[in-house]
């Protein structure tokens, strides 16, 4: 890892992207009962603070640094394995260590953040000036999987990182760029199920902030994947030619529609959907992707519309076409940017960073282009943003 005052700081910044880190070092402190716990970055050279819990006042924020030599994870990071200590006076190896008499605790672990491809990121650490037994394999488990867990989500910030990197470059490298996504895609699976499964496992414990940990977790890995598949959408359509749909008939699209709704609606609970949908009648459609549609202008409508104001869906059979529409409040979408709003990567100008990549609208005119149909957007202060698909009810064969 390099000691550059700007390396450190970016992987600061990741380790606050991952917003489970928090609980995990909540977590640690109340099981333990030790006072201080963190996430530190740890090369040859440094000891910088990425994220911190402190009830004892130790006095470290995120992004403070630390002599690397005065600390015990410069020792495991040079034995690429944990340290524990429950009570430093009274232990043979530790009580004329220079650590805990520098630092004044008495009890203290540190466990190694190896990165999936054995890069040394750091440790997940925690101290305390009392006794406390942190030697346990209760403890030591509890600490490697939340390492592991950081690791894991380090290694997929950085492939997102590089990915939005590579969305940054000339026309002229778009088909390799399009190319080295599709294959991210599909390499992001492994890592994102691991964290999937952990994500259950934690869910389904008897300690109630593990729980709740592992309910943010599934949260985090399900819009992952969503991301992923859009990304795999993408790709599927730049290289293989256009959005592939299977149409069918199908005559329950009212209730298909509706649990779209319903789904996005306890995803976000704080906001107002209202829904009017009547569609009566078998329509040749690829149901799933009609469902995604929904799904993807719903979400957007979310993200992007005034927080006070609802969203309005409505989805009827008018004359020959399946008519769904979106719309919601709020600031509309700049003249000079409609145009460009369905181009994959568009994002608006004031769209937030953590906004996504950008493809969901993208995708969204591809299935209804699929579809023999077309997608439209209108926008402005008085009638807010509004998106409208028309998918023809029989599709031409």
């Amino acid at each position: 890892m390099s000691d550059r005052d700007e390396d450190i700081a970016r992987d600061v910044a990741a380790v606050a992207r991952i917003g489970a880190v928090p609980s995990m070092l909540s977590v640690i402190c109340k099981n333990t009962g030790l006072g201080f716990a963190a996430v530190a970055r740890v090369t040859e050279g440094t000891w910088t603070a990425c994220a911190v819990h402190d009830t004892i006042q130790f006095g470290l924020v995120a992004g403070g640094q630390l002599d690397v030599h005065t600390t015990l994870c410069s020792e495991s990071r040079a034995l690429r394995a944990p340290i524990t200590v429950d009570h430093a006076s009274t232990d043979p190896l530790y009580q004329n260590h220079h650590t805990p008499r520098i630092y004044n605790i008495e009890s203290y672990i540190s466990v190694p953040i190896i990165l999936p491809n054995g890069e040394y990121f750091g440790n997940l650490c925690a101290i305390d000036p009392r006794p406390a037994v942190v030697s346990d394999t209760r403890t030591l488990t509890m600490f490697t999987l939340f390492a592991e867990l950081i690791a894991l989500q380090l290694e997929s910030e950085k492939e997102r990182s590089a990915t939005e990197a590579a969305l940054l470059d000339e026309r002229a490298t778009a088909e390799l760029r399009e190319q080295f996504i599709a294959v991210l895609g599909h390499d992001l699976r492994n890592p994102l199920a691991a964290v999937g499964a952990t994500a259950e496992l934690l869910a389904r414990r008897d300690d109630p902030a593990i729980v709740s940990l592992g309910t943010r977790l599934r949260a985090t890995t399900k819009r992952m994947s969503r991301l992923i598949d859009d990304v795999l959408d993408f790709a599927r359509g730049r290289l293989g030619g256009g959005l592939g749909v299977t149409l069918s008939p199908a005559s329950d699209m009212s209730d298909a529609l509706a649990d779209v709704v319903a789904e996005l609606r306890t995803a976000n609970p704080g906001r107002i959907v209202l829904e009017h949908i009547d569609v009566d009648g078998s329509i040749d459609c690829d149901r799933g992707r009609v469902q995604q549609l929904l799904s993807n202008l719903l979400a957007n409508a979310l993200t992007h519309g005034a927080p006070e104001q609802p969203v309005h869906v409505d989805a009827a059979i008018h004359t020959d076409d399946l008519v769904i529409s979106v719309a919601n409040g709020g600031h509309p979408i700049a003249l000079d940017e409609l145009a460009k709003v369905f181009e994959p990567y568009w994002r608006s100008s004031t769209s937030q960073p953590s906004g996504g990549l950008g493809l969901g609208l993208y995708i969204c005119s591809q299935i209804v282009k699929a579809h023999g149909g077309t997608l439209s957007v209108s926008s402005s202060t008085d009638a807010g943003t509004r998106f409208v698909a028309r998918i023809p009810v029989k599709c031409a064969g």
